[in-house]
Order: structure tokens, then C-alpha cells, then sequence
């Protein structure tokens, strides 16, 4: 570790305190403490340093050349210091905030209601990064993630924002022309598409139907994705309230059937517990939390979950 390093801080600010005021008693003012505190700590600095800082005389004190040459430094050193502080300040409540997230989320439903959050926000910057995969935050510079899942990430804290429902839906068309879904049995009228992230299983087996029948149709990649094979026509897909609500709303898609069945699984924000304390984290997740409480439930019968 070099001299300078070893420089005792609180003994630079009390010598610049005097080299600006050119005087000990104005200086333990300004820095509520008493002169003899002062002089005390300029005289650590002076024995530190090997040299001295000011000449004092009875009624006024100036600087030394060495003191002159030392004050230049000392006062950048502080600036530099301060707007350090102030940045990494800002960095907690401002700027930019890292989200990972997936992407039929953020498509579906959240980019919608950005604009809401930049209004109340406008000092940040959300950042997003979307992935299946649960981000590594070591590794990474993400702050937080909106996850969907059972809410169990090891050592991470996940605060459940959101419950979601399931119905099979159809372009308008294809339900005038084929009809509701009423029993199990008027699912064989339908071709059906499928989603690893919707299983059909899943819902037919809460309405307590035979899910053997259900093997055959199209394996699309993900949400969105059978939702636009939905809305061309190209079959009937089990859709998420979370991301069909809008389409519904428009009339791009239509429920093909009145019964929702909740999902076990839900919407968590998710990040390191220490990552909670950043005031920007924390706005942003007040300002999902609130979202979501407002985003209610599906009309018509709702089903809890089969085991």
C-alpha cells in the first residue's frame, strides 16, 4: 500500500477546512469541532507527511509551498470523492434497472403498461433481457426477474405477484364453426395446439377427462406462438389469461369455453434478497405488484387445480 493510501481522510478534510478559511478557529466551526481538535489533526497530517503544511502566527495562518502544493490535490480528491458517492447514490434509486423476464410475458402483457410506469418513473431506465432460463445474477448485472413458476429458486427471495388461469381459445371463425367447448368430448372436434408452457393435460385433467387422447396436433415453440397459430385459424389452443387477455379484448381470439382452470404455478419478482434494498428495485416492484392486483381474473367458472 502506497503513503498516500495510508493517508488519514478525516486529517485532508480538516486541512482543506483551514487551507480555505485560513483559519483554525473558522475551520472547527464550519466542522463542529473544537481548535484544539483541529490543530491536533493538521499536526498528525504535518508529522505524517514529514513537512509542514501552514505557518502560523499569532493572529493568522497561510500555507506552506508544501501545504499550497498539497491543496490542489486534496480538494480533487474530495470532488472526485463526492461525485463517486453521489453516482453510486443514483445507481440505487436511478438510471438503469436490469429485468430478466420471459418474453411472452414482457410481450403479452407487460409492455402495455410501461408507459405508466415511465410516468410515475422517469428517472429509470428498465433494461430487459428475455430468457427461459433463470438468470444468473453473480454473473450478470440484472437486478430482479419476473418469473414464472412455483416460486422455489434457491437462494434467491421470490415475492409472488400474480395468479394465472387457463381456457382453450380459437380465432372467431373457426369457434362460430365448430362451436363451444362444453364436454371433453367436444375437444375431439378441434385440432389442438400445444405448448410445453400450457400442457393440455393439465386442464382436461381437472375437468376430469382422459388426457391419452390428447398426443395428437402441433407442437408450437411457446405461448405466443400457438396464440398466432390460434388467431389464424389453425386450431384451439389452451391459452393464459395473463397473455390472451388482450387479444380477447380486441376480438383477435375468442374462449371457446366459459371454464378457467387456475395454474399451480404463478408470476414471482425474483432476485438476491440484498438486491430488495435498492430503492429503484423496490419501485419497480411496488409499481408490478400494483399491476397485477388490478389485473383480475378471468368471467365464468373458475376451477382450482387437479393434483
Amino acid at each position: 500500500m502506497s503513503d498516500l493510501a495510508k493517508l488519514p481522510l478525516n486529517a485532508l478534510r480538516v486541512f482543506t477546512a483551514v487551507a480555505e478559511r485560513l483559519s483554525f478557529t473558522e475551520a472547527a466551526r464550519a466542522l463542529d469541532v473544537t481548535p484544539a481538535a483541529v490543530s491536533s489533526q493538521i499536526k498528525s497530517l504535518e508529522d505524517q507527511l514529514e513537512t509542514p503544511l501552514f505557518y502560523r502566527h499569532s493572529r493568522s495562518v497561510r500555507l506552506t509551498p508544501q501545504g499550497a502544493q498539497l491543496l490542489p490535490g486534496a480538494l480533487r480528491g474530495f470532488d472526485e470523492l463526492a461525485r463517486a458517492i453521489d453516482q453510486l447514490r443514483k445507481h440505487r434509486t436511478s438510471g438503469q434497472l436490469n429485468i430478466s423476464l420471459l418474453g411472452s410475458f414482457l410481450q403479452k402483457w407487460l409492455l402495455p403498461r410501461l408507459a405508466d410506469f415511465y410516468r410515475h418513473h422517469p428517472e429509470i431506465d428498465l433494461r430487459f433481457n428475455t430468457t427461459r432460463q433463470l438468470v444468473d445474477f453473480m454473473s450478470t448485472d440484472f437486478h430482479a426477474a419476473v418469473r414464472y413458476g412455483r416460486g422455489q429458486w434457491p437462494g434467491l427471495r421470490a415475492e409472488h405477484v400474480m395468479d394465472d388461469w387457463v381456457f382453450p381459445v380459437a380465432s372467431p371463425a373457426l369457434v362460430e364453426r365448430v362451436g363451444l367447448v362444453n364436454t371433453v368430448g367436444d375437444l375431439s372436434k378441434y385440432t389442438l395446439l400445444h405448448s410445453e408452457q400450457e400442457p393440455w393435460s393439465d386442464w382436461l385433467r381437472c375437468l376430469g377427462g382422459d388426457t391419452t387422447r390428447l398426443e395428437r396436433g402441433p407442437v408450437l415453440e411457446d405461448a405466443v406462438a400457438v396464440l398466432n397459430a390460434a388467431e389464424r385459424g389453425q386450431g384451439l389452443a389452451l391459452a393464459r389469461w395473463s397473455l390472451v387477455a388482450d387479444d380477447l379484448a380486441v376480438g383477435r381470439l375468442k374462449r371457446a369455453g366459459t371454464q378457467s382452470v387456475r395454474q399451480r404455478a404463478g408470476y414471482y419478482f425474483v432476485a438476491p434478497p440484498e438486491h430488495f434494498d435498492l430503492p429503484k428495485v423496490q419501485r419497480f416492484h411496488a409499481w408490478l405488484s400494483t399491476c397485477c392486483h388490478q389485473f383480475l381474473p378471468p368471467e365464468g367458472e373458475r376451477l382450482e387445480p387437479g393434483e
